[in-house]
């Protein structure tokens, strides 16, 4: 299939699914096959976690409202082997909710249990020109980062996991959600998936079939664009009146590091990217100081975000964040040290008018599932935090009073600092869609009046409808050398990645495709799944090899043409201090 003038466009080769036909599944399995929950959380990361522990403690209080949710009050069904385990940020948050979260707790107490690494101080933002210079530049206001702590999401959510357990939650940990049961228009619960298949989904000996998890309430906090998110969000309309979702990739690294860094850094480019609009890339990095308090160890969280709004398809995070290592300035600061972990992410770039409908009869979004990250401020961690806080007030005061209508969630969100907070900026990305150049400057006048000029709703177009071509992006990468820069596979490895090699491919794409596209997925993907074979020809389709077994579940494969599906519970990543 071609359009646009004969360019390659992602969009016209949708993935082989059917969502949400394919995903939601339409009467509960008898009461004797299913199991029978309170609220059911979809997903143990940072937005979940914190919904579970924040209506535990209101049950805690309401014996009678706890008792009615019967055995097992909450249950959160997470497919990483531990919650967290596929959580990664860079992350320096903001602590109020946090601290409100958990009020007993000082921020010395959050470094000690081993998921906070120090309050930020000192902090500056450079200009890089060139791979050999630097201009050191005022921090713009959503750069300001002097009293937030950094943290560790995979190890906080590792901590919430704990407290919500104390508190009476079922953990259902190396658990993928595969359905969303809906009957009579009305979300009903969620249905898990099959273990022990083989590469064909034929049973192997250790076969067990997924079970029916019937839910008073469900939430959805499965991270960005989740498989169960987008399925609801067809089913329900929830897009209605809404722009496209967009997405960013970003990639991490850790380092442990013979001197500590004494400040927070961040750098807006505009290397190494190509600064003509016709390439499209727009993205930075971050270098944030880690003091682990447990074994003394100075650490330095490293990262690159891209924007997947970019057209030469031979645009790499993974190799971007290793070309940005070789400017001197970063090599100053890893000299002498040793990479202890690494990992990758796909991030919800749209904001404030990408944002879905919150809720739908019987469930409601929290955290990145929503889209609620502000990506001028790279913050995202305190939204989620607030979000399942607000999210388990709203299904509190629900099921105590005898209703499932969780609407009152939409305008708690819009009236709490989410709403506040995303508002004012909901105009401040969208001027990039035009270049660097073009919209940089509507860009500042977006941060200086809060988005009130220019004013109004501005427009996204989605990621897949981006032209592709195969640039020369990819002809500035260093070459791994295994001590400093590393090649895919190499970072897979540490990712802590344990996927079955006879697992079913959980990744949906198309195989005869067009070279740019390949080129597209091959370079995109940080985990190298997708690879060309040798004997493809330059031109014509190319019969795409996937190498299913690699993938990091990052979810960018979504914003360009593709789709990821859960794996089997328990593989993946396992992420530890991302």
């Amino acid at each position: 299939m071609a359009s646009h003038n004969g360019a390659v466009v992602p969009r016209d080769f949708p993935p082989p699914i059917d969502s949400p036909g394919e995903i939601v599944k339409r009467e509960l399995d008898s009461e004797d096959e299913r199991i029978e929950v309170g609220v059911a959380i979809v997903g143990g990361g940072t937005a979940g976690l914190a919904c579970a522990n924040r209506l535990l403690q209101l049950l805690g209080d309401d014996p009678a409202t706890m008792e009615r949710l019967g055995e097992v009050p909450v249950a959160v069904i997470e497919k990483s082997k531990a919650c967290g385990g596929h959580s990664l940020s860079g992350a320096v948050m903001r602590p109020g909710p946090l601290q409100e979260l958990f009020p007993e707790l000082s921020r010395e107490d959050w470094r000690r249990e081993g998921f906070a690494y120090g309050e930020v101080d000192k902090e500056a933002v450079y200009l890089l020109p060139t791979g050999k210079t630097k201009l050191r530049i005022p921090p713009p206001p959503p750069f300001r980062n002097h009293g937030n702590e950094i943290v560790s999401v995979a190890a906080l959510a590792r901590y919430q996991a704990r407290q919500a357990e104390e508190g009476g939650a079922y953990i259902l940990t190396e658990t993928a959600a595969t359905h969303l049961i809906v009957e009579d228009g009305r979300v009903v619960g969620v249905r898990s998936g099959d273990k022990g298949r083989g590469k064909d989904g034929q049973p192997l000996g250790n076969f067990e079939p997924g079970t029916d998890i019937k839910a008073q309430a469900t939430v959805l906090a499965e991270g960005c664009w989740g498989h169960l998110t987008g399925a609801a969000i067809r089913e329900f309309d929830l897009g209605a009146d809404r722009e496209p979702p967009v997405w960013e990739l970003g990639v991490k690294e850790v380092w442990k590091v013979p001197k500590p860094l004494d400040r927070l850094i961040h750098t807006v480019g505009p290397w190494p990217l190509k600064i003509s609009s016709r390439y499209g890339q727009i993205g930075g990095t971050w270098l944030y100081p880690m003091k682990d308090e447990k074994t003394g160890d100075d650490l330095v969280s490293i990262g690159f975000v891209v924007d997947l709004e970019y057209a030469d398809a031979t645009t790499s995070c993974h190799d971007l964040l290793q070309l940005f290592k070789t400017h001197p300035l970063v090599r100053k600061i890893l000299e002498g040290g040793e990479r202890v972990a690494w990992g990758a992410k796909a991030i919800p770039g749209g904001g404030y008018w990408s944002m879905p409908k919150l809720t739908m009869p019987g469930a409601l979004l929290v955290g990145d599932a929503a889209g609620m990250v502000d990506t001028v401020a790279l913050k995202g961690v305190h939204l989620c935090i607030r979000s399942g806080m607000l999210a388990a007030e709203s299904i509190y005061r629900a099921l105590k009073a005898g209703r499932t209508d969780f609407s009152a969630y939409e305008e708690m969100i819009e009236d709490s600092q989410v709403g506040k907070e995303l508002w004012q900026v909901r105009n401040t990305r969208q001027p990039f869609q035009r270049g660097f150049l073009q919209g940089g400057p509507l860009v500042n006048l977006m941060i200086a009046t809060k988005g009130r000029f220019p004013g109004g709703r501005w427009h996204w177009h989605r990621n897949d409808e981006r032209p592709m071509f195969v640039g020369s992006t990819r002809n500035r990468y260093p070459k791994p050398d295994g001590k400093y820069t590393f090649d895919k596979l190499s970072s897979v490895f540490i990712s802590g990645n344990a996927t079955r090699d006879d697992a079913p491919n959980h990744i949906r794409v198309q195989k005869d495709i067009p070279r740019e596209l390949a080129e597209t997925w091959v370079w995109m993907c940080p985990a190298g799944v997708y690879e060309i074979p040798d004997d493809a020809p330059d031109e014509g389709p190319v019969d795409l090899i996937v190498n299913y077994t690699n993938c990091v579940q990052c979810g960018a494969i979504t914003a360009k043409g593709g789709r990821l599906t859960p794996p089997e519970g328990g593989d993946g990543p396992l992420y530890t201090i991302t």
